[in-house]
């Protein structure tokens, strides 16, 4: 009897524990997997809306929608081997935004949404990105509030009273113990004299700080909480297959580095991006070298029916392919054909012909040549 009664302690103690993570586990239902390949998500802090029509002074926020402007822009990258790779994009960030010219990044959301957000980030990285999640400014109080609090160093005295913004900071340098509350200040703080590029610098510890926490063993109870806390205040796109591979991914791990997009404080409180330091610390870190995307496909139509190779070039841009090209070639074979480095993986997103050993098109990886075997859609 004694033993049962322990039992149901023990299991009463472990589904309060994991309570708060019911909701995101009902929503995903999977299970850890280790994905095929690195995945690739986008991660937006969006500042709330003021009731400007109010007759109270200051502004009661507006119920949250997530389409305001971006604080924090974080492209995470995790791969197999749980390593994870994260890219602060400044929100000052000189951009061309798809579809509505230049301006800074974090004015892609309230333009168009996390898609016209996902575009700009995709167009000035190169990278693609698998899916988005967005945060409410309430999410880092309460992941923090769920962790414990975090201990990191403050670098110097932060002082700063927004009472518009409901923002209050009052911290000393020094290493410290921070509350929920007090994190979030000292992430949204900016008067420093850097801007953005301060805060950026603030984001990556906090983050370093709040990753070496969870590391240990010890508050693992506490993930369940953590887990609830971003989950009430996040909107996302975020597939089963997708959760359960960065799931898969962070059990490996995950060896965190981090990374700033380079570049210079330009005219108007921007930040312009060094492109060829850009470039080269994608290719570095953010370039998985066995994934067939980032290969350069030529599509030629040889024997297929007439606007084939188009079709098949928007297919796989669909699937993440960056650099497709078409052109029509002299009469070849009836069957499909695919060359290059990674054709048996490139073929099975073709769909159909076989992989042969033959001259590709000059200055394409792979070439994929249509015959007369592609069906007409």
């Amino acid at each position: 009897m004694r033993r049962r009664v322990i039992g149901l302690v023990v299991l009463a103690g472990v589904v309060a524990v994991a309570a708060p993570a019911f909701p995101f586990l009902a929503r995903y239902g999977t299970l850890p997997h280790k994905p095929d390949g690195p995945v690739t998500v986008l991660l937006a802090g969006v500042t709330p809306r003021y009731d400007e029509q109010a007759p109270v002074w200051p502004w009661p926020a507006r119920p949250e929608d997530y389409s305001g402007l971006t604080d924090t822009i974080v492209l995470a990258q995790l791969r197999p081997d749980g390593t994870t790779n994260m890219l602060s994009i400044p929100r000052d960030t000189w951009v061309n935004v798809p579809q509505y010219g230049w301006g800074k990044i974090n004015g892609s959301n309230p333009h168009g949404g996390p898609e016209t957000l996902m575009g700009a980030v995709q167009s000035l990285t190169g990278v693609r990105v698998d899916a988005y999640a967005l945060l409410s400014l309430n999410a880092m109080r309460a992941m923090t509030q769920a962790a414990g609090g975090v201990t990191l160093d403050v670098a110097q005295d932060m002082k700063y009273d927004d009472n518009a913004g409901k923002l209050h900071i009052d911290l000393k340098a020094g290493r410290q113990h921070l509350t929920g509350e007090e994190a979030e200040g000292y992430l949204r703080f900016r008067k420093d004299n850097l801007g953005d590029i301060g805060r950026v610098a603030r984001q990556q510890n906090f983050l370093g700080a709040l990753l070496n926490k969870v590391k240990s063993p010890l508050n693992w109870w506490r993930l369940p909480g953590m887990v609830g806390a971003v989950d009430r205040n996040m909107k996302s796109n975020l597939s089963r297959e997708q959760v359960a591979g960065l799931l898969g991914a962070a059990l490996s791990g995950p060896k965190v580095a981090m990374h700033t997009v380079p570049g210079n404080f330009g005219g108007g409180g921007t930040w312009v991006p060094d492109r060829a330091a850009l470039s080269q610390l994608v290719d570095q870190n953010f370039t998985d070298p066995n994934d067939p995307r980032r290969l350069s496909i030529a599509v030629v139509n040889t024997a297929a029916p007439a606007g084939s190779a188009r079709r098949l070039k928007d297919r796989l841009e669909s699937l993440g392919y960056l650099q497709v090209s078409v052109s029509n070639g002299t009469q070849g074979s009836a069957v499909t054909t695919v060359t290059g480095p990674q054709a048996e993986r490139i073929l099975r997103d073709v769909g159909h012909g076989q992989v042969v050993q033959a001259p590709g098109v000059p200055g394409a990886d792979v070439t994929v040549r249509l015959g007369s075997d592609t069906p007409a859609d």
